[in-house]
């Protein structure tokens, strides 16, 4: 599923939330210089906010169509995955990953990024976490329960508990994997809350780039975008998500390991 993401880089590029600054003001200084090493870069999204924080990154995505869109915006791509990804010797000041942490082995990933970091460098995976206000959720899960009902979407809006308690399984496999790999200090969590204004227009156009939506039928995604529309009419033709961005971090306090440690 990571790779369809790719069927339309330029919707996704355009509408995909950007992260804080504030977010990535801090990891930049809680690392030891500028040379940033993104996972599952993208199209590029963090890596240009990077990149416009005084950065030189480099992204790796397993997706060729994500990676060229990257390249044609600025940011330098390699194809792969990440646990098959070949550093050639390089080493980096922090290791990245925004929205695509999930993607990755845990355990091997957190390994990985401790081969390439310098003595002191960062592992940093982040995500946007977004919470609709309850008289939103209620409305789109209506949608989703009439359109899709067994879709994960329409799951994740019925369930009575928060979006980030939604997201708390991935920052514990985030965190269990960096204590595995027994070279990272103790794992942290940082929390940036923030807001986004939607109008209908640009929830329709963000929509089909969320979780299980490629997997819809034309038809299907059809019938829901003109629900959902309507919905957003109903409620005066936009709403305001709250998002969290929550950042799961460890320096890496030893000398770096070697390929085959």
């Amino acid at each position: 599923m990571a790779e369809s993401f790719g069927s339309d880089a330029e919707r996704y590029d355009r509408t995909r939330p950007r992260y804080p600054d504030a977010m990535v003001n801090r990891i930049i200084a809680a690392g030891p210089g500028p040379d940033v090493l993104d996972v599952g870069c993208g199209t590029g999204i963090e890596a240009r906010q990077f990149q416009a924080a005084g950065c030189k990154v480099l992204g790796v995505d397993v997706d060729a169509r994500m990676a060229e869109f990257a390249r044609r915006s600025g940011v330098e791509v390699e194809v792969a995955t990440f646990e098959a990804w070949d550093p050639a010797d390089r080493d980096f000041d922090a290791v990245i990953a925004g929205q695509a942490w999930h993607w990755v082995d845990a355990a091997a990933g957190a390994a990985k990024a401790a081969q390439v970091l310098r003595p002191g460098g960062r592992l940093a995976v982040f995500w946007n976490v977004g919470q609709p206000p309850p008289e939103v959720s209620e409305a789109f899960a209506a949608v989703y329960d009439q359109v899709v009902p067994d879709a994960l979407t329409a799951r994740a809006y019925r369930q009575k508990m928060s979006a980030l308690e939604g997201y708390s399984v991935l920052f514990t496999k985030a965190v269990d994997g960096i204590r595995q790999a027994g070279v990272f200090g103790d794992p942290e969590q940082w929390r940036f809350d923030w807001e986004q204004s939607y109008t209908r227009d640009e929830w329709l156009d963000l929509l089909p780039t969320q979780g299980d939506h490629s997997r819809f039928s034309p038809a299907e995604l059809e019938e829901l975008l003109a629900g959902i529309g309507a919905a957003v009419d109903a409620m005066g033709g936009g709403f305001t998500m709250r998002y969290t961005a929550v950042v799961v971090t460890a320096a890496r306090t030893e000398a770096r390991l070697g390929v085959g440690s």
